[in-house]
């Protein structure tokens, strides 16, 4: 089993556990082939961890399988913009931290 983690990256955790939630369970080649064609941010930056973690088990994509794919809240950067009359409202920047696990596939009998 390997993984591979990335911190800090600047994507709602909320968005992102929609995509981790789709490729958790999946064969790891067949998972970057669909995240090749979803539109999201949250897509591409999936993807290439999960292209770390088979990389970091020195495995090929089609022995693998996602064992597990995690999105942490991380920090979250608060900013403001100004507003009428001299008032400021806030705006959140999230961040999240992506854990995916990768584990050898059991064979299958023909």
């Amino acid at each position: 089993m390997s993984k591979a983690v990335l911190k800090f990256i600047r994507l709602s955790p909320t968005k992102a556990r929609l995509i981790a939630r789709q490729v958790q369970g999946m064969n790891a080649e067949l998972a970057l082939a669909s995240l090749e064609f979803t539109p999201n941010k949250a897509a591409r930056v999936i993807s290439k961890v999960i292209a770390s973690a088979v990389a970091n088990g020195g495995y090929e994509p089609d022995e693998v399988v996602i064992s597990s794919c995690r999105v942490d809240a991380g920090p979250v950067l608060k900013r403001f913009r100004p507003r009428a009359r001299g008032s400021a409202s806030g705006i959140r920047k999230p961040t999240s931290h992506v854990l995916v696990e990768v584990s050898k596939q059991a064979k299958k009998e023909d």
